[in-house]
């Protein structure tokens, strides 16, 4: 068997992919307390300085499905090998850029590459592990991703300060390095088992045309104006493409996406549960720390502990929860995960200038459950459900509609708040919990409507042969 005796070397695979989706986490949320830096650096103007973040978003929302399609045809192995050697080189041209629009460049190309890393990654965990071990090794997954998402604002401040802002790029590099050779000695290659099959081009076109255009409505909307002229133009591109490519999709013979993926009940909750879960984190996440500055008055260092139940409950918590969709399943898990997020908002929604610190930190910590409770499980009912050669490009459209409902999440969010937040201009205290209360009534009910649509979709029996195909663990 070589290195590695075969039951080892799937939890070294897992290993593997692991430190890739890590590193994609990480470089989700690294930039941002590092911004500070960078604009000091390299004279960047604030504008300039969203397009280090926002360029990334756009790139990795906008091909996600299509990578996946390209990782079930031509190998996910060597797929994920090609990501992660990009997202190494673009690692390296970041931290060496000196002007800022060849950072933002640099940015793009790694958000095509983290496109690779979250799509194959999970597509490689769900063939090398059998159906019965998935709950799992996505927990195991999962909660490596969450402890990215978790330390990666802290490593963004803590290396900035140390060895200056470069460094939050340079260090990907090593980490590729292990994550290949890992990879190497231990993965399986596996593709879709239509092996004829050639990419469907002019669906490809049309995806990279209306998905951009959405994403890039959603992300500078509110900036532009909703009713502004490029936000209309792009928006009518997006629909236009988007309603193009699905009655494309439903033409060929080998599809980017089998739209008939939708018509699985199962496979749709666990799509609306990932969007639910993007739309309460990304919004969440934007205001919270706010309130613990504006109101509280607490600085970096104290807003982070603060958060920290939040964000370490989904990086030690995911593991459990896996275990657990092995012995129970995964509904019962994401209708709970999302009941929690209701009392999370609704005790949100109670917060003033004299919050207790019990009080802030049940709120918080309950999110950080919900969260856990939605995000391995979720992916898990999503790729559970279809047939084990369509498994990457299952994973690409839910992780595409979690970014766009993250990314609409937000837009809708912001407007809510600077609506309810605006009568009250005068008093900066006052006219912001009155707008944070507003947002966490909008994500109670959003959670709400999501576990009643999540709840209806699992009602409904599995069809026999899908269900027994999607069962397949490899």
């Amino acid at each position: 068997m070589g290195v590695f005796a075969q039951q080892q070397r799937k939890w070294w695979a897992l290993l593997g992919v692991s430190i890739a989706s890590f590193l994609g986490c990480v470089d989700f949320t690294i930039v941002n307390t590092a911004l500070p830096a960078l604009q000091a650096d390299l004279g960047a103007s604030v504008d300039s300085l969203q397009w280090v973040i926002n360029g990334f978003i756009l790139a990795l929302s906008s091909v996600m499905v299509l990578v996946g399609r390209l990782a079930d045809l031509h190998g996910r192995k060597r797929v994920l090998f090609i990501g992660l050697g990009v997202f190494g080189l673009a690692s390296l041209a970041a931290g060496l850029a000196g002007r800022v629009d060849g950072l933002i460049a640099a940015r793009v190309v790694q958000g095509l590459a983290c496109a690779v890393l979250y799509t194959a990654s999970g597509a490689i965990v769900a063939s090398t592990f059998a159906s019965h071990e998935q709950g799992k090794a996505f927990g195991v997954l999962f909660g490596v991703n969450g402890v990215g998402l978790a330390v990666g604002p802290v490593l963004g401040g803590v290396i900035s300060a140390a060895f200056g802002w470069p460094w939050i790029f340079l260090i990907n590099v090593p980490f590729v390095l292990l994550s290949l050779g890992i990879c190497a000695l231990s993965v399986d290659e596996s593709r879709s088992g239509d092996t004829g099959a050639t990419l469907d081009w002019p669906g490809a076109l049309l995806l990279l045309l209306g998905l951009p255009s959405l994403v890039l409505v959603i992300v500078q909307g509110a900036a532009w104006g909703w009713a502004s002229a490029p936000s209309l133009s792009l928006g009518a591109i997006a629909a236009a493409a988007l309603l193009a490519f699905v009655q494309v999709e439903r033409r060929v013979a080998a599809p980017i996406i089998d739209v008939q993926l939708f018509a699985n009940r199962r496979f749709v909750a666990g799509v609306v549960a990932s969007f639910g879960l993007a739309m309460f984190y990304c919004v969440a996440f934007f205001v919270m720390p706010l309130y613990l500055a504006l109101i509280r008055g607490e600085g970096v260092q104290a807003s982070g502990w603060l958060l920290l139940p939040t964000t370490l409950g989904v990086a030690l918590l995911s593991p459990l929860v896996g275990r657990l969709v092995d012995r129970k399943g995964p509904a019962l898990l994401i209708k709970t995960g999302l009941l929690l997020f209701v009392l999370s908002a609704a005790l949100q929604v109670g917060f003033d200038r004299q919050t207790s610190l019990p009080y802030l930190l049940a709120a918080f910590g309950l999110m950080g459950l919900g969260w856990a409770s939605i995000l391995g499980p979720s992916t898990v009912l999503g790729i559970s459900a279809v047939p084990q050669d369509v498994s990457s490009v299952a994973m690409g459209s839910l992780m595409t509609l979690h970014n766009v409902g993250g990314g609409l999440g937000l837009a809708v969010g912001v407007g809510l708040y600077r609506h309810f937040a605006g009568p009250l201009a005068g008093d900066v205290q006052g006219a912001f919990l009155q707008g944070y209360r507003a947002v966490m009534v909008f994500l109670a009910l959003v959670s709400l409507a999501v576990w009643a649509l999540v709840s209806l979709l699992l009602r409904a029996p599995v069809p026999a042969p899908l269900a027994e195909e999607g069962a397949h663990g490899g």
